[in-house]
């Protein structure tokens, strides 16, 4: 068990009628912003989301803390928890990764699970498609000299999301 599971627990102990303080979020959107892969890299919201996890007691549902059997009393309000949870994920990632993720009997950890193969898997392959893309940027591709540094910048955070970052002097030698 940890820690916040801990705090949790003891609240409860106290007080067995008190609410879970997840049930308190009414708009997950207004605090993790919406995962595309692009403006918001995969590492971004992977710290905003576990922040939030952890804030909010809930952590134990994306690490690899084993959910309880289905026998056990506890099960149904884990259940109900965890459904919150893959809710909160549902609703932080783009329409795109939705289609790709949303399982209606997948656990919170299994759709976690499933959005990390998708950005952490084949980075090499990834880091050479986006390298192509960083390197052939152009000025004249892009509608401004503001769309074209924000567009390298994305690319470089996408370079950082692969295990490939992009120095600050290697980024300012490309805008030249």
């Amino acid at each position: 068990m940890t820690s916040t599971d801990d705090q949790q627990s003891s609240s409860n102990k106290m007080n067995p009628t008190a609410l879970h303080p997840a049930y308190s979020v009414s708009n997950i959107q207004s605090k993790i912003r919406t995962l595309d892969g692009t403006t918001v890299t995969y590492s971004s919201w992977v710290k905003l989301f576990k922040f939030h996890a952890i804030a909010y007691c809930v952590l134990n549902h994306i690490d690899t803390t084993p959910p309880p059997v289905t026998t056990d009393s506890k099960y149904l309000a884990w259940k109900e928890l965890d459904i919150l949870v893959s809710q909160w994920i549902y609703n932080t990632v783009s329409d795109d990764l939705l289609t790709r993720i949303l399982d209606t009997e997948a656990t919170a950890r299994n759709t976690w699970l499933k959005l990390e193969r998708i950005f952490l898997s084949n980075k090499k392959a990834k880091a050479v498609a986006l390298e192509t893309k960083f390197v052939n940027l152009t000025l004249s591709a892009c509608s401004s000299v503001d769309d074209y540094c924000k567009q390298l910048k994305d690319l470089a955070n996408q370079l950082t999301d692969v295990d490939q970052p992009i120095s600050e002097s290697r980024l300012v030698l490309q805008l030249v």
